[in-house]
């Protein structure tokens, strides 16, 4: 009952699918958002113009702001190796001693001082309390009533942490420059906190200098006192020891130590003498040689050589003559002389060496025994001399302490005279000619680097969030179907006194009758052509009504024999735009009620045929899915070259379904860039439920303007290159 009617069977067949584009090169890509660009352009103007206008306008209410900066350079004096350094003594200026620098100048004491120095209190730039409250402020206060002032303190505190907030003081880097400003509402004010600052801080330093000085000055007049009460005690203890020990300064203990010395040398002296004169005695008694004996008794040793001299004369002469010779006799008698002699001085000698011996036997007794005496005495003052050396000792220390602390003492004070402060101004602040904020060019410029930002984004969010359809290329990749024609959208002023749908049979050199014809070449030229076709939309207003007479009336213009059926019973379009309200139609054939032939009409401006949708009510849904309607649509193919269906649209009835599967073929209408792909997609889904064919799209009131310098490949078709081929 529902077959399509016809002479050629129609296959089932599945929507084309286009194969995906390939990748895009740098240039593809760059083409793509230029394009995108101009497609948004407006929304992108706006952006990049509201931006740096609402800046400048924010700028200009801003009230001007002058900063004054000077310089100065950090110099720590370098002190000699003597002096307390412990106390002065001051860091290289390193960088991190710069930037300590900074931070005293730029602390909260500074911005008190400032406070005080200029009454930044009562100054409105300051103070927030003094400002007049803005129009917000003054609403709230008539609605809530005037808020509460805040208290004292509170106020002090935002004035002291604006002030803070106003100060500048950076050490520039490899440097002992510091570069101190202040930004302030007034030239003069600005220039003469910057100075103040610099003049503050230096003050500071020679005060703190001079502080260190006198709290070293009162340390050392102490530690002096102490000193020499730790002297005058050390003193007094030894003396007092010494008077109890009986010693006197400096002889006692000389006097013993020599006495000893002198004592040893003497014993030593007196035991050789002994020894010599032992060594005498063993001589002269002639237990030693004769060169012994030589040495200590001359005399002895000249008579025993007479004695021997003589003794070999007597032996001489008792070989030459007898014993009793006269001669014999003679020096027999000297010789016992001689003997006599001899013996008689060697006792003398031996007598004498031990009378010497026996006295240097005494002498070294008594030398020993004074020896025993002295080491005893000197014992005895060695013992009471060490707890006198120790405290002589720490006398000594104590002095030396004193020495010492009195010389700083008297460096600290000669340092009081020559000091100087750490830091000097190299080149103090003046009143600044221009302000320094806020800086409107820099402002304004950021605001339309922000601009340029935030248009890019927000084409990047139009172009992300667009779902919709807007171009042949759209249709093709997001869908896979192809798109037949873009039928332009026509401004009133190009209308003039004529309708959309009348538009191509009084102008058929248009560019909208070129797009239906177009739109005419995708459907008939294909591998089948079609004789009915169902023309429906996903959504109402998609334009497929004024499409469907416009093209009807194209191909009536062509010399084809058309006719148009209204099968959107609820809505009757055909009927409006052809002004045959109430006129029998569709529905009155299909109910029996009138001959088909008396309900075809012809169009006014053309030969073209329509049926309307009719007079009575009925259900069309039941009405699609008689016989009766299968046997209209094979008697209109036979009457006509080509039948156009005017369905509803396919989310909104069930009856375009039906009447699609009746048709060859199925157009379905979308509006550029309105209906959603989502929702076109779903509208292609039902239709292929439906086994209706659908063999391509074509895009509803499309705005050439726009689409002309959209970036599409199809958008070249309005370009002003082809306006030789179309006469409006």
């Amino acid at each position: 009952m529902l077959d399509r009617p016809g002479q050629v069977p129609i296959q089932e067949r599945r929507t084309r699918v286009y194969p995906p584009l390939p990748p895009a090169d740098a240039g593809t890509q760059a083409v793509s958002v230029l394009a995108a660009l101009n497609r948004h352009r407006v929304a992108l103007a706006v952006s990049i113009l509201a931006a740096p206008i609402l800046a400048g306008v924010a700028v200009s209410r801003l009230p001007p702001r002058y900063t004054a900066t000077g310089t100065l350079i950090y110099e720590p004096a370098d002190y000699a190796p003597r002096e307390l350094q412990s106390i002065l003594r001051v860091d290289t200026a390193s960088d991190a001693v710069m930037a300590s620098q900074a931070e005293v100048i730029r602390s909260l004491p500074a911005a008190e001082a400032l406070e005080r120095r200029y009454t930044l209190t009562r100054n409105a730039a300051f103070n927030p309390a003094l400002k007049p409250p803005g129009l917000l402020g003054r609403t709230l206060a008539a609605v809530f009533g005037k808020p509460s002032a805040p208290p004292a303190d509170a106020i002090r505190q935002a004035v002291l942490a604006r002030i803070e907030a106003s100060i500048g003081a950076e050490a520039l880097r490899g440097s002992r420059v510091v570069a101190v400003s202040f930004t302030a509402d007034e030239p003069a004010l600005a220039a003469g906190a910057a100075n103040f600052l610099m003049q503050r801080y230096i003050d500071e330093q020679l005060e703190a200098k001079f502080e260190a000085v006198r709290r070293a000055s009162q340390w050392l007049e102490t530690r002096v006192a102490e000193l020499r009460q730790e002297v005058q005690n050390a003193e007094d203890r030894i003396a007092a020891y010494r008077a109890q020990q009986g010693l006197v300064q400096g002889v006692q203990a000389g006097l013993d130590t020599e006495q000893v010395s002198r004592l040893n040398n003497e014993l030593v002296q007196a035991r050789a003498d002994l020894a010599q004169a032992e060594g005498r005695l063993e001589a002269a008694r002639g237990r030693a040689g004769a060169a012994a004996l030589a040495a200590v008794a001359p005399s002895v040793t000249a008579l025993r050589n007479q004695l021997d001299q003589m003794n070999a004369q007597l032996q001489a002469q008792l070989t030459r003559v007898g014993p009793n010779h006269p001669d014999a006799i003679g020096l027999r008698n000297q010789l016992a002389d001689l003997q006599h002699a001899v013996a008689s001085e060697a006792g003398r000698v031996i007598a004498a060496t031990e009378a010497d011996v026996r006295a240097s036997r005494a002498k070294v007794a008594a030398l020993e025994s004074a020896l025993k005496g002295a080491q005893v005495q000197e014992d005895t003052t060695a013992q009471a001399q060490v707890p006198l050396n120790a405290m002589q000792r720490e006398a000594d220390a104590a002095r030396t302490m004193l020495n010492a602390v009195l010389e700083r003492e008297q460096q600290t004070v000669q340092q009081t005279a020559i000091e100087k402060p750490d830091a000097r101004i190299i080149s103090p602040a003046l009143p600044p000619l221009s302000p320094s904020a806020p800086k409107s060019m820099l402002i304004i410029g950021l605001a339309s680097v922000a601009g340029v930002l935030l248009g890019g984004t927000f084409v990047y969010l139009l172009e992300a969030t667009n779902r919709t359809l807007r171009s042949g290329e759209d249709v093709r990749s997001k869908l896979g179907v192809p798109c037949f024609a873009l039928i332009p959208a026509l401004s009133r002023r190009t209308l003039g006194r004529h309708r959309f749908e009348d538009y191509v049979a009084q102008k058929p050199m248009s560019p909208l009758a070129e797009q239906l014809r177009a739109l005419r070449a995708g459907l008939w030229l294909g591998s089948l052509t079609p004789r009915v076709v169902a023309v429906t939309a996903a959504r109402p207003a998609e334009g497929k009504t004024a499409l469907s007479v416009a093209l009807g009336r194209s191909m009536a213009m062509a010399g084809q024999r058309i006719c148009i059926v209204d099968c959107d019973i609820r809505e009757r379009a055909i009927a409006r735009l052809m002004r045959a309200e109430g006129e029998a139609g569709l529905t009155d054939v299909l109910l029996g009620f009138t001959p088909i032939e008396r309900a075809i009409r012809t169009d006014r401006l053309t030969s073209m045929c329509y049926l309307p949708a009719g007079s009575r009510q009925a259900n069309s849904f039941g009405l699609f899915m008689t016989e009766g309607m299968s046997a209209l649509v094979r008697h209109l193919r036979e009457q006509f070259d080509a039948v156009l269906l005017d369905v509803p649209p396919v989310l909104a009835m069930a009856d375009a379904r039906v009447a699609a599967r009746l048709a060859d073929a199925t157009l379905l209408c979308a509006r550029w860039n309105h209906t959603p792909v989502h929702v076109v997609a779903h509208s292609l889904e039902l239709l292929e439920e439906a086994q209706a064919h659908v063999c391509g799209m074509t895009l509803t009131r499309v705005d050439a303007r726009l689409h002309q310098h959209s970036g599409y490949a199809d958008a070249d078709i309005y370009h002003a290159r082809y306006a030789g081929y179309y006469r409006d």
